[in-house]
């Protein structure tokens, strides 16, 4: 038998006549992925010539007719208001960076099957193999005629914020950037329910976020909303301030409506007796900054794998800690938002998704928790199957007090 020869820049094993053996010989991850994770079904049968005149030709010339006659019936004889594009250009991807379109793609398929997991929405991923705003802009409006929703998905920052704005302004759909709001929407709910643990309200904390990209920046537009006392956001140069002569506009737009105290200096200076402490970084925080935070602290140390401040650290000064991760208590995920929010959305045909939408998303995420209130359970699992229809339903209801609604 050959000996074998393990590639130093490859993943998979070769054998010295030259073939590779399949990563998925070796690798549970790789076997999973084989072929992809997911694939496109019929919902109707195709058995004789019967079933094939009806789904497809001569029958469908009579739906593509009434349609071309009535616009709005393509929500009702397509699949178009029960489907969402997951588009992304690969260049945040997970905490892997710029990786390009195609290696994204496993992240897309398994952002598209959490959508049908945990939504009951079917998800399309995208990936583009541009980068400029214009032309990804000038690309989902032109692919949006086929879907009910566009959910964006790690487009690095500050561009995601320019290409979410321009594509809500030029479509009568949904657009969300899931990085920004998803990660806010659930943020908030932890943040309320650790507020009524420790019976105060959201207007009496002060809060510190420790990343300006795109989810700090959503984050500290939401708890804003929601009536948080004060927030101030970090980067990796200190305080977002207005005194700062560095600031891009979307951080000189931050420092306008946040860190009401004026604070300067370092994350670690604004850290001293805060209330909160979010990260959406990375990075690590000195433990001495955590301990002069105010007593019954809330530390949601988010970045994954490493959390800027491990549990263990966290647990000696804070009241409640939350994490990205699934294997401590209350982990942040995006996973109790996204697939509510549309599910919500396309099933009053939204034009669009609000600020009072996200909100009522976030407080009825935090109601599934309930009497079962507790440190270690300020925010519930991913696999609680009342967390979509109880987000779904919310978000509906808000769209349709907001006028967004078409049905």
């Amino acid at each position: 038998m050959a000996a074998e020869i393990v590639n130093p820049r490859s993943d998979s094993k070769t054998d010295q006549d030259g073939g590779a053996e399949p990563l998925d010989s070796f690798d549970p991850v790789f076997a999973l992925h084989r072929g992809g994770k997911m694939a496109v079904q019929a919902t109707v049968p195709v058995r004789d010539k019967d079933d094939l005149s009806l789904a497809y030709t001569p029958g469908v010339a009579r739906v593509c007719t009434a349609i071309a006659e009535q616009p709005d019936l393509v929500n009702d004889y397509t699949w178009k208001s029960s489907v969402v594009a997951v588009v992304t250009d690969g260049t945040a991807v997970l905490g892997l960076g710029d990786i390009g379109p195609q290696a994204s793609l496993p992240v897309m398929e398994g952002k598209a099957i959490l959508f049908k997991q945990f939504g009951g929405v079917d998800a399309v991923p995208i990936a583009l193999d541009c980068t400029d705003v214009d032309d990804i802009v000038e690309t989902v409006v032109r692919l949006a005629p086929s879907f009910g929703g566009v959910n964006l998905e790690d487009i690095s920052a500050p561009r995601c914020f320019e290409i979410e704005r321009r594509l809500q302004e030029r479509l009568d759909i949904p657009v969300f950037h899931d990085d920004q709001h998803g990660t806010a929407v659930v943020t908030l709910a932890a943040l309320r329910n650790a507020a009524r643990l420790s019976r105060r309200e959201i207007g009496q904390l002060r809060a510190v976020i420790s990343g300006a990209g795109a989810a700090g920046v959503a984050i500290a537009k939401m708890l804003v909303e929601a009536g948080i006392g004060d927030v101030a956001v970090a980067d990796r140069k200190g305080v977002v301030a207005a005194e700062r002569e560095d600031l891009t506009p979307v951080k000189r737009e931050l420092a306008g409506f946040t860190n009401k105290a004026g604070l300067t200096g370092s994350l670690e200076d604004a850290l001293a007796g805060a209330d909160v402490f979010i990260g959406v970084s990375g990075g690590t925080v000195p433990e001495e900054a955590v301990a002069s935070m105010a007593e019954g602290a809330f530390v949601f140390a988010m970045a994954n794998p490493n959390p800027e401040v491990h549990p263990d650290v966290a647990h000696k000064y804070a009241a409640v800690v939350a994490t990205g991760r699934s294997d401590f208590p209350n982990q942040i995920n995006n996973v109790l938002a996204f697939p509510g929010i549309f599910a919500g959305a396309l099933q009053v045909r939204a034009t669009r998704i609000t600020e009072g939408m996200k909100i009522a998303a976030a407080e009825a995420l935090a109601a599934v928790v309930g009497d079962d209130l507790a440190a270690d359970y300020v925010i519930p699992s991913p696999f609680d199957e009342r967390v979509a229809p109880a987000v779904t339903a919310a978000v509906a209801a808000a769209a349709r007090a907001a006028g967004v609604a078409r049905r």
